[in-house]
């Protein structure tokens, strides 16, 4: 056990040594500051823009910026349900995977273009080499709009008054050839050497040590997995994610994998500072971060490595902790820290069965997505939490009787219901999507399309775990993370339609809402910092921050969380 811990302790802290560089580089990219990559990016960005026609150097306002975010991102989805909807028919296909059902097309398409991929298929039999190399771009394309939302808010902080805050496609598009690009590939190349497969094959045929025939699938796997956990999109290239021997080989891989989600979130705090010049403020807020996170992954990883207590009653000892669900070659603390880096970051991938853990772990892992504002995604971590930054200046200015400013600017009424109904629309989606299943489900009652059989058949597991699984699949659709709790049954019309219309209002308007608030803020006169000013790169004021956010999330969740992995934990007492 102890050199388990010593192994997540090194990941944790290797992957923030590593992070505080890349978010320096990370900001002169966005600053347009000169960078070793420009004489390789240069040439290809310029290529990119002249066969597009856009003008790179062309301000744009924060409507223009979303009007842009918007459309392409439309764009995307249309191609890749088309591709899903006929891959049958379609090229790179050796092992004749099937066209996939309109709904399954819908939720997929909208899951991988708004960076959650939840996936209700399974790789190996749900998807060709073409649709899975779709969704690979996808995993580019959909992170690069996160990062580029997250340099369009850094341009809206600077000190001035202004409402050009940059240019959408020029943030977009170095985010991928600049960032994500050249990791990517560093990544990609570890896995294919540590055995993860990389080709175009078709399933090859092996006999089991049993004598058994086995089909194993395979395909160009380590460049998706790398680009997976990188733009922290999370979707696995075979059904059992990173769990699967050829996604994730070996202790090393799975270390390697474990860096890659945790890097680039870890940076854009890091890089918020460079870019602002206020490196105080960045070491507040990923300390911020950074606590609530410890605060879930230590009960995770205690209770895991600590057992089940229902199988200590019946005698049998668990020297290594509670192993269902998980792999032999990762350990229970490794995969518990796993659990909740891949929540808290919204990657979604998986090394265990969260559906197999224990109720503490699984009461840790609904918290990260519920709050989802600790670490976050690539860029859109740093919105989430920009969000109760507004509310926490504007509870702190009412406290203290003075105006609420942030950064020299005035924090005012529109402001606040922007960031109020963004903080409130998190909770309603998860709650209204939970309390519609569950009532059919409560109910039996008969779904006639929208499923075949009556509501309790997508249930595995009855009472408190059943509801737990549900009321995590709708908290994975909105927090954009993916993972879930693999007991439901889940591919039919009702959770493909109603999940995907959860992840599109989940993904969209939370950036609209930031970018309003920081484009509304730019415009605004210039305060410079007096002794009256609001300092927000205090502790003070980040314990106030961490204080708003256990608030909203402990009023929104802990009835719901009362009534899933709660009382199963009480029942194993």
């Amino acid at each position: 056990m102890n050199t388990e811990l010593l192994g997540v302790i090194s990941i944790f802290i290797v992957s923030i040594v590593l992070a505080i560089p890349l978010g320096k580089y990370i900001a002169k990219v966005y600053l347009g500051d000169k960078t070793f990559f420009d004489p390789i990016f240069n040439p290809i960005e310029k290529f990119i823009f002249k066969i597009s026609g856009i003008n790179s150097s062309e301000e744009m306002n924060w409507k223009q910026h979303l009007k842009a975010l918007l459309s392409i991102n439309m764009l995307w989805f249309f191609l890749c349900f088309f591709v899903l909807l006929f891959q049958g028919s379609l090229f790179l296909n050796p092992d004749n995977n099937p066209n996939m059902t309109p709904d399954l097309a819908f939720n997929t398409a909208i899951s991988f273009v708004v960076n959650c991929n939840l996936q209700h298929y399974s790789g190996e039999s749900g998807v060709s080499y073409l649709s899975q190399m779709f969704l690979m771009f996808l995993q580019f394309v959909s992170a690069g709009v996160g990062m580029a939302s997250a340099a369009i808010i850094f341009n809206a902080m600077k000190e001035r008054t202004t409402e050009k805050l940059g240019n959408f496609y020029n943030y977009f598009i170095k985010s991928c050839t600049r960032i994500l690009l050249p990791l990517s590939v560093i990544v990609a190349t570890i896995l294919a050497f540590s055995g993860t497969p990389m080709d175009f094959d078709s399933k090859d045929s092996i006999t089991t040590l049993q004598g058994d025939h086995v089909d194993v699938s395979r395909g160009p796997a380590a460049a998706f997995i790398a680009i997976k956990h990188l733009g922290t999109n999370g979707g696995g290239f075979f059904g059992a994610n990173s769990a699967h021997p050829l996604e994730n080989p070996t202790y090393f891989t799975n270390a390697v994998e474990l860096w890659s989600q945790l890097i680039v979130p870890f940076a854009m705090i890091f890089a918020l500072g460079f870019y602002l010049k206020k490196k105080k403020l960045s070491y507040v807020i990923f300390g911020v971060m950074t606590i609530g996170f410890l605060l879930l992954v230590i009960p995770t990883m205690m209770s895991e490595m600590n057992g089940n207590p229902a199988i200590e009653k019946m005698g049998i000892a668990q020297t290594t902790g509670a192993m269902e669900g998980k792999e032999v070659r990762f350990g229970p603390a490794v995969s518990g820290f796993w659990s909740i880096a891949t929540t808290v970051i919204s990657t979604g991938s998986v090394n265990s069965m969260h559906d197999s853990s224990m109720p503490v772990s699984g009461a840790m892992e609904l918290l990260a997505m519920m709050v989802n504002a600790f670490y976050g995604g690539c860029g859109v971590g740093i919105l989430n939490f920009y969000i109760f930054i507004i509310l926490a200046v504007f509870i702190s200015g009412l406290m203290v009787g003075r105006t609420p400013e942030f950064l020299g600017k005035k924090i005012e009424a529109r402001e606040v219901k922007i960031a109020a109904f963004i903080a409130i629309l998190h909770p309603l989606l998860i709650l209204s999507g939970t309390a519609l299943a569950s009532y059919f489900a409560a109910n039996d009652t008969a779904m006639g399309y929208w499923f075949s059989g009556n509501a309790t058949g997508w249930l595995n597991n009855p009472g408190h775990h059943g509801f737990s699984e549900m009321l995590y699949e709708y908290t994975s659709s909105a927090a954009n993370n993916g993972s879930g709790f693999e007991g439901l049954g889940d591919n039919n019309p009702f959770w493909n339609i109603t999940t995907g219309i959860v992840l599109l209002l989940s993904r969209f308007i939370p950036i609209v809402g930031p970018l309003a608030i920081a484009g509304l803020l730019a415009n605004k006169k210039y305060i410079p910092e007096s002794a009256g000013t609001l300092k927000t790169d205090t502790s003070i004021f980040g314990i106030m921050v961490f204080a708003v956010i256990a608030i909203i999330a402990a009023l929104s969740f802990f009835p719901a969380l009362a009534l899933g992995p709660l009382a199963e934990y009480f029942t194993l007492k």
